[in-house]
């Protein structure tokens, strides 16, 4: 049993390692790619964030229904088909002449890359309650180091082909299916298997059912405009720091490399430590204070260099998603880790819709000015506030729990 579970977390760290391989393999290239088929900044900056939304959408669409579909069948099956699906998005953007088709190939892409809740499921699956938090962290170091390799390779081979970087990108998620096709075995038992409903698996029911738990509802609000923020960042990065500094994607790749070693080292070496004195509570607010900062920060620097002295400087702003996340997953019985997993998936790829489609046509407005204008620095700017609204929110969850709720205040504070 223990080997089994052995192999299970180690296929699983790998196969997110592979996928944000694969994702950060096509970051720096993507608005580039999509430049090339339109004209003008402003069309690249619409088709970019409508590309994004559209992946997104399907990953709101399919977080639920991948998680609720785990738990009647298993993670194993479940995580096969959707890594498959992944590879196949890849590869149709590949061999893409026309921005139809790259649509296409990001809605495929979406849906079978909300697999991500399946593994968060797979990792409740086989380690104990006290536990939890700190694997959600080792899954997040993963999945930094993801962003470490994939970006800095993908702007390498961008600068030589726009297209290769997707062809790389789908060859590793073939031998990752392959991979796990035969070697990883299944952590969700029958005897804790679940009827699979579709008025469960939709989103909507899976996020109300969520917000039902005891003491658990506020926080969704703080983990959604964290997500929120973030995915503001992370669609608008790219096309941001061309505008700003002129990167392409050899630079940007380089920067990306950057977040993911910060994201690593913070969510794989800095959690764990700091989980041990503060607790999940302490690590959360931190977290979500040292966000705020570093946005405001990004949207006003005017050289690019800038931008790696805040990324090193907010370590502990990658820490707040797996403290939230470790406190929502202790609320929740075992037999339910995977829809519980899938609905806060569901809440990121949300986030995921919303983001490109505030991002981007922000920028699209500011991207006549000149590079220097403050202005330039809008998308950040707004991050910020989500931030310091999800920062007071969380202050006044705590406050709530430790006084209506005190052992689930306690926990977290541990």
């Amino acid at each position: 049993m223990k080997h089994n579970r052995q192999a299970g977390l180690s296929f699983i760290l790998l196969t997110v390692f592979l996928d944000m391989l694969g994702i950060g393999l096509v970051i720096p290239v993507l608005p580039t790619l999509v430049g090339t088929l339109t004209t003008g900044r402003d069309q690249q900056s619409y088709w970019y964030g409508a590309l994004l939304a559209s992946y997104g959408t399907m990953q709101f669409l399919g977080a639920p229904l991948l998680g609720a579909l785990s738990d009647r069948f298993g993670r194993r099956p479940v995580l096969l088909a959707a890594i498959f699906g992944l590879g196949l998005n890849f590869l149709l953007t590949a061999i893409s002449p026309w921005l139809w088709l790259l649509l296409v190939s990001r809605l495929i892409g979406g849906a079978t890359g909300a697999s991500f809740s399946v593994a968060s499921a797979y990792i409740a699956d086989i380690t104990s309650p006290e536990k939890r938090s700190k694997s959600f962290g080792t899954l997040g170091a993963v999945f930094g180091l993801g962003f470490v390799c994939g970006p800095m390779l993908g702007g390498l081979l961008g600068s030589y082909n726009l297209r290769l970087p997707y062809f790389a990108a789908a060859s590793l998620s073939l031998l990752n299916w392959l991979y796990g096709f035969f070697l990883l075995p299944e952590s969700h038992p029958r005897s804790l298997r679940r009827p699979f409903s579709i008025a469960k698996a939709n989103p909507f029911s899976a996020l109300a059912a969520l917000t039902r738990l005891h003491g658990i509802g506020g926080l969704l609000v703080v983990y959604a405009l964290t997500m929120l923020a973030q995915s503001i960042i992370q669609s608008t990065w790219v096309l941001y720091t061309n505008f700003r500094f002129g990167w392409g994607p050899r630079e940007n790749g380089i920067s990306l490399f950057v977040v993911g070693v910060a994201s690593a080292l913070a969510q794989g070496w800095l959690l764990g430590r700091l989980l041990k004195r503060f607790g999940e509570l302490r690590i959360a607010l931190f977290g979500l204070g040292s966000s705020v900062m570093a946005y405001i920060l990004y949207g006003a620097v005017l050289e690019g260099w800038m931008m790696y002295a805040i990324v090193l400087a907010n370590l502990l702003g990658f820490t707040a998603g797996p403290a939230l996340q470790g406190i929502v997953s202790k609320a929740v019985d075992p037999d339910k880790q995977g829809i519980t997993m899938g609905s806060l998936n569901a809440i990121s790829s949300i986030t995921g819709v919303i983001g490109p489609l505030t991002g981007a046509p922000l920028l699209a407005l500011v991207g006549h000015l000149s590079p220097r204008d403050w202005r330039v620095g809008v998308t950040f700017f707004l991050c910020a506030l989500l931030q310091a609204i999800a920062l007071a929110q969380a202050l006044r969850c705590f406050r709530k729990s430790s006084t209506e709720q005190p052992e689930i205040a306690e926990r977290a504070v541990r």
